[in-house]
């Protein structure tokens, strides 16, 4: 069964991170995604058969400082539905395929630039990564606990979450809206931008003097000891997550605690007093344990569990929530739908694996193929 992005044409102008990410997504849904890399290119880290952000698309190498480069690009862009690049403002257009050279050729086209800074503004020329980009937006200043340095959330809220995903929603509305218009449109997707929008709900509740900026009293943040995490006495860890009260009574019920014995939750400076009494019950038994006591119950009390334990928990298993691909075990696709099932259709590639049968199945003629590079002279680590 096709997913629901079945027949949409993809093309991907290799980058890293966020900007593979989102076209991985869009494979996984069922889009036909094909990567054009560079002659030499190899994974930023480790090997192409591991570099799962590349999953579900092929690929074609295309030297595009070659003089028959960006018109190989062109003729490709001319077939497909949407095209993505990562590169720094100007670069595109530089090497002769930025958006409005690509848009004379198909004006359908969704052209995504996917960026960190954006196309325009102070920073905009300048290199950065996830911690950087979360860090001027009030984001990362926001993480950690109280009296320490801001915590560092992987990149998967910089990256994926306020790149990839915010790439992918402009992609699919662009989508529609052509549609209706007939008329292809350029997608400005940054980081930046993505990241000052996940925080909405914050910026909310600073306005009602609900939010503090000093890191580690507020609700969510670990200021409160309901909303915390607990060593055990296997030394892994609990999650607790009780935030209304009566999640809170079903929490201290089955910990063995009388609530009415307890300071006051909601006030910050006893929060320390009750934390110390969690810890010391949690510290009783090991995180198995207490992952079974909870077990069934409201008291919103979880494992905190590794990657590879993850892929083995019970609830993950029965949503089928990773999936196995020529021995990978690897997260199968989301969100599920009731009948366009997406999958993983195809492992990483190796750059160049698919350059000709890319240029069959796109139905692409060029008299001068010199730019396209085979298999065999690819990088194929």
């Amino acid at each position: 069964m096709a997913g629901p992005l079945a027949g949409l044409r993809v093309l991907e102008l290799a980058g890293i991170g966020p900007g593979p990410f989102a076209t991985s997504l869009l494979g996984d849904l069922g889009a036909d995604v094909v990567r054009v890399d560079r002659p030499g290119s190899a994974p930023e880290f480790g090997s192409a058969e591991f570099d799962l952000i590349n999953r579900s698309k092929r690929s074609i190498v295309v030297d595009l400082k070659h003089p028959a480069g960006p018109s190989t690009v062109l003729a490709l862009a001319e077939k497909a539905d949407v095209l993505v690049e990562g590169f720094r403002p100007g670069v595109a257009e530089r090497l002769g395929v930025g958006p409005d050279t690509c848009l004379a050729v198909n004006p359908r086209l969704i052209y995504g630039r996917m960026t960190g800074w954006g196309q325009h503004g102070p920073r905009a020329p300048e290199a950065g990564h996830d911690i950087n980009y979360i860090a001027l937006t009030g984001v990362l200043n926001a993480i950690g606990r109280k009296d320490g340095p801001p915590q560092i959330p992987l990149n998967l809220l910089g990256d994926f979450a306020a790149g990839s995903m915010y790439l992918v929603v402009g992609i699919l509305s662009a989508l529609i809206e052509r549609a209706t218009s007939g008329r292809g449109q350029v997608i400005d997707a940054a980081i930046v931008d993505g990241a000052v929008h996940l925080g909405t709900m914050f910026w909310g509740l600073k306005h009602q003097g609900l939010w503090s900026d000093e890191r580690g009293t507020n609700v969510i943040d670990s200021g409160r000891a309901y909303y915390d995490v607990y060593r055990c006495a296997d030394g892994k860890y609990v999650a607790l997550g009780a935030i209304e009260e009566r999640f809170f009574v079903e929490f201290c019920r089955i910990l063995g605690i009388d609530p009415g014995e307890l300071p006051d939750r909601q006030d910050p400076a006893r929060s320390p007093v009750l934390r110390d009494r969690i810890q010391a019950a949690f510290a009783e038994r090991t995180r198995d344990e207490w992952s079974e006591v909870f077990a069934g119950t409201d008291a919103c009390v979880t494992p905190v569990l590794a990657f590879d334990e993850a892929a083995h928990d019970p609830h993950l298993g029965a949503r089928g929530a990773f999936v196995t691909v020529d021995g990978v075990t690897q997260p199968a696709p989301a969100p599920r739908f009731s009948r366009s099932e997406p999958a993983v259709t195809r492992r990483p590639p190796r750059p160049g694996e698919h350059s000709h049968e890319v240029l069959r199945s796109w139905g692409v003629s060029l008299t001068d193929t010199s730019a396209v590079v085979q298999l065999d002279r690819a990088t194929t680590a």
